[in-house]
């Protein structure tokens, strides 16, 4: 009895914060309330059908690294469709991959991360995350930037600035604004936030030394891998690799 009270409670609350984005969204004109009601029914989905591939996942390494092969897999799929690159989003695993692998690589070989499944899905997860977030913003930001200050690219290329020069002149600014958030989470790490792997450490009963110098590493590394997906969007807008399939550019929730 006990369990079916908890079990309508968070039923209850889930209700109740997704109705409330919807609402807040829809009646200040943000965004109709359809995105969040369909964000929060795959999530419920997704999360129940991977709490029981996990578990299954877990026990065997050769199934971890292939779930990590489909993180990036759908981190880069989400990334490309948000940027609206079509064909030309299979780039976008470059900015992910370029700097979560090495993390990964690093942290392995100096032993700090255990190769077990129990690690390697929570802190790759994490990575991979960050990167796509990264991936996806700077994007954004750099292509319409291109768009919009095209005429600022043409006259640079009058001045004589080859195409990744006066591309790169124009992107890198904005496209770095995507390491805010990275940046401030460092910042206020343990002041404002509590991020989820010191947290998930500490209800597992760890030490709290442990737990925050996991959380420390962690974040650096976020740092890391978020600098190094801006650094390959930017490159690969100012070569052409990342372009846009239409004059689109607009924030559409969907």
């Amino acid at each position: 009895m006990v369990i079916a009270t908890d079990w309508v409670r968070l039923l209850i609350v889930c209700v109740v914060f997704t109705a409330a984005a919807g609402a807040i969204a829809r009646f200040t004109g943000l965004a109709r309330p359809t995105p969040f009601l369909k964000a929060a029914a795959r999530a419920v989905l997704q999360l129940a059908a991977v709490s029981v591939v996990i578990a299954f996942v877990l026990t065997h390494l050769g199934l971890t690294w292939a779930f990590l092969v489909v993180m990036a897999a759908v981190a880069t799929a989400t990334s490309a469709r948000r940027t609206e690159t079509g064909h030309k989003g299979v780039w976008v695993a470059l900015a992910i991959l370029v700097g979560t692998v090495p993390a990964l690589g690093l942290l392995l070989g100096i032993g700090l991360l255990p190769v077990k499944g129990i690690a390697l899905i929570p802190v790759g997860g994490i990575l991979i995350g960050g990167a796509m977030t990264a991936t996806t913003l700077s994007a954004r930001r750099a292509l319409d930037t291109f768009r919009d200050r095209h005429g600022e690219y043409e006259a640079a290329r009058a001045l004589g600035f080859g195409e990744r020069a006066a591309v790169g002149l124009i992107v890198r600014q904005p496209a770095a604004e995507a390491l805010i958030p990275a940046l401030d989470q460092t910042r206020t790490v343990g002041l404002v936030t509590l991020p989820g792997a010191f947290v998930g450490m500490l209800l597992g009963g760890a030490p709290v030394w442990q737990a925050g110098a996991l959380q420390i590493v962690v974040l650096l590394a976020l740092l890391a891998v978020e600098a190094a997906a801006v650094a390959t969007v930017v490159e690969l807008v100012a070569r052409g690799l990342i372009r846009r399939t239409s004059q689109g550019g607009e924030v559409r929730l969907t």
